[in-house]
């Protein structure tokens, strides 16, 4: 079991402030929603605890240690930033056996996440071929290629069809089951309610708030998380937090 931790974490681009002393704890076992409108800072936070950008000031650790530091990340850490990575001369099967290779992982991990994520007969086509949710299927197949204890997906839910929406759901939380932890950032507010144990709210950089879902929509009366996340990042006098 791995936690999370960001420590002060904070994101210049000279004049723009991307992320802006972001501190929090994620723990095992559990599912948390990340949720901000575009721009807010999210895939940007993703990417300094994926150690693909630089913070400029504090730490994000996956049990102890920034990314650049764990020895075997594809093992312990399963990613999904961007499905638009592949190659699109290869076919899907073949372009996870390249990073299941490079990973010391055998062919037969690829077999069955091909008939995990539902790609089926799909695996033996080019990935130049796939649609939105055809890539997103392959590119989860490749966050999981190591059987990682974290999982850290951006917005995995883009282009799936109703029924991949639910089996997405359903993976997650047997994935948090198994004691997982599980980082999840999403613009489908209502799926996402159905799905996540906690939710972290940033607008702006920021943290907004960050508690159990159960206890967010209880505080705010039975409102959905869309209008409670509408209520906390609405223009003018900052809102009391509901937790």
């Amino acid at each position: 079991m791995a936690v999370i931790e960001l420590v002060g974490l904070t994101k210049r681009y000279r004049d723009l402030t991307a992320v802006e002393d972001l501190s929090l704890t994620l723990a095992p076992g559990r599912v948390t929603g990340f949720v901000g409108a575009n721009g807010a800072g999210k895939t940007t936070t993703i990417r300094m605890i994926l150690g693909l950008t630089r913070p400029t000031a504090g730490r994000a650790t996956i049990d102890g240690r920034t990314y650049a530091e764990i020895p075997d990340p594809v093992r312990s850490v399963g990613a999904m930033v961007d499905p638009n990575v592949f190659h699109p001369n290869r076919t899907g099967r073949n372009s996870l056996r390249v990073i299941a290779r490079a990973a010391g992982i055998p062919d037969h991990r690829v077999d069955h996440l091909v008939d995990l994520v539902d790609l089926g007969a799909l695996a033996r086509r080019r990935t130049g071929s796939y649609s939105t949710g055809q890539r997103q299927r392959l590119a989860l197949a490749a966050a999981l290629l190591g059987d990682p204890v974290t999982l850290i997906l951006d917005e995995p839910g883009n282009g799936l069809d109703p029924q991949g929406i639910r089996w997405l759901r359903q993976l997650l939380r047997t994935m948090a089951a198994e004691g997982r932890t599980v980082l999840v950032s999403s613009h489908l507010l209502a799926e996402l309610a159905q799905t996540v144990d906690d939710v972290v709210i940033i607008d702006h950089g920021q943290l907004v708030t960050h508690q159990p879902m159960a206890d967010l929509l209880a505080r705010a009366q039975g409102s959905s998380l869309e209008d409670v996340y509408l209520t906390l990042t609405s223009p003018g006098p900052a809102p009391e937090d509901p937790s």
